[in-house]
């Protein structure tokens, strides 16, 4: 049996290995043969070592790699050398040397592989998902999964010294009402009977609670059935914890020092502490969104009382039907008629917006919109009564009008195009911040029924004996970065009778909620503490960092966004016996 002992890895070779014998293992990542001289880039996780093969120390090797090809795996010994100056390679760290080769063993053969790994990003990604062990290969990659790495350690580290467990709990569960659908695993000893895979650890940890272990956490593997998209796979990682005898701001406080030792122990970026904190209504009425991003500005202003008195049809009928006029300012922008109108098909194709107004404010004070006949005399001095920016300067506005939620939600998405398009987002700066008091309940025109805005456990901030439940809030916390939902949490139901109460006006009866919760109803009778507690998405937090798009990135093994493997060939059928030992038949 072959032994390796290898001197250091490819990318760490420098001055202190110079006229020193050392041996390197790696893959071929490119060979360049010049007659009797041959170089081949030699490739692992750490980064590139050039070997150089010549007449006068490698003569009797040249018939052994005449073959040799990328993604061959060699294990090779010689002398480090330094390059001449005209020769230097500064884009890499080894650059300065090369590795006169001397012995040479074929540790494993390649054939042609399906793409460069220094061209992966030119792929598609199907192809790429599925040799993903090639993929891998990219240092890219392995950065972006030792940053995961070096993030787990860091909370771990972190909560171990803040004196939580590390609790495991069951991934084969129960079927329970958590906002997706459940993946169901068929019972064989227990027929017509089936297991659901958690979506999170949420009541688990509430009876750990109920057990008295006070301060617990876990690396949660969770799993919803949904539609999928770049920030959303069907199995995902959490960091979930929870805690007893708290209220919100200890909970807030314990996920700042996470964040606090991630950066300071994985990134080279100092932050701001303690993140500032908004409320729902206050951030929602603003930016149009529950989690905005912060990085620049571009508010919505409310502009309905401006158009109450308005000759424009359209915006009328919204306001005497209780819809809102909302608009976003955009100052020294000059937009040309073209891209007025991509905007305004973006609007509508992309946003589903019944429309999109826009009224430009010249640098003389004038206006020019296709509506301005309909405008009064005195509209831009009634405007800056509203967007006082516009006495200094110019700009753009654009308008949309409908009922408020919709409104603000297509303002809101319409201001991140706009961010995006101008260049206004600084990509290097992590905004975070909290966004707390949201509404307990929110309507659901399909089911015709309330349903809870977070989950049935949260607790209210205000009375439930009240006619209008939407203006109920939540004990309800979510932390946000640069536009994206890093994690979310609540202060729990530690009462049986509350807890009941909110089951009723989501629609769980007695029946239902003791089926489905009735070990948790019990529990809250039998000496059950105050709690609360929050989960991190660790993928989100990773792609942040990672500064990367899409989470598929920093998971080993993703899935595509039809939520196949295309490496594995799953989902996949399975034999005929397996289905009879579950008592399933396929129709």
């Amino acid at each position: 049996m072959q032994v390796l002992k290898r001197s250091t890895y490819c990318g760490l070779v420098d001055k202190k290995f110079l006229d020193k014998e050392i041996t390197l293992v790696g893959w071929v990542n490119k060979r360049r043969d010049f007659g009797n001289l041959i170089f081949i880039d030699l490739r692992d996780n750490t980064g590139i070592m050039q070997l150089v093969f010549n007449p006068e120390n490698s003569k009797n090797l040249f018939e052994k790699i005449k073959d040799i090809k990328s993604e061959f795996v060699l294990s090779v010994t010689g002398t480090v050398a330094k390059r001449s100056p005209e020769a230097i390679n500064t884009k890499i760290l080894t650059g300065e040397f090369e590795l006169i080769v001397k012995d040479l063993t074929i540790l494993s053969k390649s054939k042609t592989i399906p793409f460069q790994v220094d061209d992966a990003e030119n792929v598609d990604e199907e192809l790429r998902l599925k040799y993903r062990y090639i993929d891998l290969r990219r240092k890219k990659m392995y950065d972006l999964l030792k940053l995961r790495h070096k993030i787990t350690f860091a909370i771990r580290e972190y909560l171990n010294s803040q004196n939580f467990l590390e609790i495991e709990t069951p991934i084969l569960s129960k079927s329970t009402p958590e906002g997706a659908r459940d993946f169901l695993v068929p019972s064989r000893l227990q027929e017509k009977k089936f297991y659901a895979l958690p979506q999170s650890p949420q009541i688990y940890k509430q009876l750990l609670m109920a057990s008295g272990m006070d301060r617990y956490f876990q690396i949660a593997r969770c799993f919803r059935d949904e539609d999928l998209r770049a920030n959303r796979q069907p199995e995902f990682t959490q960091i979930d914890l929870e805690m007893s005898f708290v209220e919100q701001d200890d909970i807030i406080n314990i996920v700042e020092g996470i964040i606090k030792n991630v950066f300071e122990k994985t990134y080279n970026n100092t932050l701001k502490f303690p993140f500032k904190r908004y409320s729902y209504d206050e951030i929602f009425s603003k930016f149009g969104s529950d989690k905005p991003d912060m990085r620049f500005g571009l508010e919505i202003h409310n502009l309905t009382k401006l158009f109450e008195s308005t000759e424009l049809k359209f915006l009328k009928s919204t306001i005497e039907g209780g819809g809102k006029v909302g608009g976003i300012f955009v100052p020294n922008q000059e937009f040309s008629r073209s891209e007025i109108s991509n905007l305004e098909n973006f609007a509508k194709e992309k946003l589903n917006a019944g429309g999109l107004l826009s009224i430009k404010i010249t640098n003389d004070k004038n206006i020019e919109s296709a509506v301005q006949k309909f405008l009064p005399s005195n509209f831009l001095l009634e405007l800056q009564k509203f967007i006082p920016e516009i006495q200094k300067c110019s700009g753009t506005i654009f308008i949309v009008a409908d009922k408020f939620k919709r409104a603000w939600d297509i303002l809101g998405r319409f201001r991140l195009e706009l961010g995006k398009k101008l260049n206004l987002i600084n990509k290097d700066e992590f905004n975070f911040l909290w966004v707390t008091d949201f509404p307990m309940f929110e309507w659901s025109e399909e089911e015709k029924k309330f349903n809870a805005m977070h989950h049935p456990f949260t607790s209210p901030t205000d009375s439930l004996e009240t006619n209008n439940l939407e203006s109920v809030h939540a004990k309800a916390y979510d932390l946000v970065c640069n536009g994206e939902e890093v994690g979310g949490g609540s202060i729990r139901i530690h009462d049986s009778e509350l807890q009941a109460k909110i089951f009723k006006i989501i629609g769980i009866d007695k029946k239902e909620a003791e089926n489905k919760f009735g070990y948790l109803l019990e529990a809250q009778q039998l000496g059950f503490p105050p709690h609360g507690g929050l989960a991190l998405g660790l993928d989100r937090l990773v792609m942040l960092l990672g500064k990367t798009d899409s989470i598929r990135d920093v998971i080993a093994f993703p899935k595509t966004q039809s939520g196949t493997c295309p490496m594995m060939q799953t989902p996949s059928e399975v034999d005929e016996k397996q289905l009879k030992e579950l008592h399933i038949k396929i129709k």
